[in-house]
């Protein structure tokens, strides 16, 4: 697993055995991170990380020198080692980490964010409590995008707020956002 672009590019994150963890392979993270840089200038972008895992969405979009990054896992070995590599990269980032459970995280979030990404155990997604949380309590900016990535699998079009769905290899990226009036 390494950091695909930016300032730390091509630094290979090495994480330790035991942790909760599947990683987003770096075939789909290109294809995730080609879509946001071609729709969003990252440096103005503040981003919420939920199900972080080892933070390697996270560091990408650090490394590519987003605004703000809030990274939420409840595993605490997760959050020692996204926390020790925060450290070790830059401890000036903008990036912070929380032990928390993500839907509770939601729930009390009063922060409002350009990109919120989740990465649920697959087995366990969330998809509807998400959205609907995400949406209800109004925590994506105007123009903001909820990314849930998932199983190539599973079909999240019927959910409300849909927009589309990229597939890469056995991973799947579903995007949600409020519906424009253009």
């Amino acid at each position: 697993m390494r950091i695909i672009s930016g300032k730390f590019r091509g630094l290979q994150l090495k994480v330790p055995g035991g942790l909760p963890v599947r990683p987003t392979t770096d075939f789909a993270k290109t294809g995730l991170f080609n879509i946001l840089s071609n729709r969003y200038d990252l440096e103005e972008c503040d981003v919420l990380d939920l199900y972080a895992g080892t933070g390697s969405l996270s560091f990408e979009f650090i490394s590519r020198g987003v605004k703000s990054c809030i990274a939420i896992d409840k595993d605490g070995g997760c959050v020692h080692y996204m926390r020790s590599m925060i450290r070790q990269l830059d401890p000036d980032a903008s990036m912070q980490v929380l032990q928390y459970q993500a839907l509770r995280y939601i729930g009390n979030c009063l922060n409002k964010f350009d990109i919120i990404v989740a990465d649920p155990p697959y087995a366990i997604t969330p998809a509807e409590e998400l959205i609907e949380l995400i949406f209800s309590r109004n925590i994506l900016l105007p123009g903001g995008i909820f990314i849930l990535e998932h199983s190539k699998e599973r079909d999240f079009s019927q959910l409300p707020h849909f927009m589309e769905a990229r597939k890469y290899g056995q991973v799947a990226f579903s995007f949600f956002a409020e519906a424009t009036n253009d």
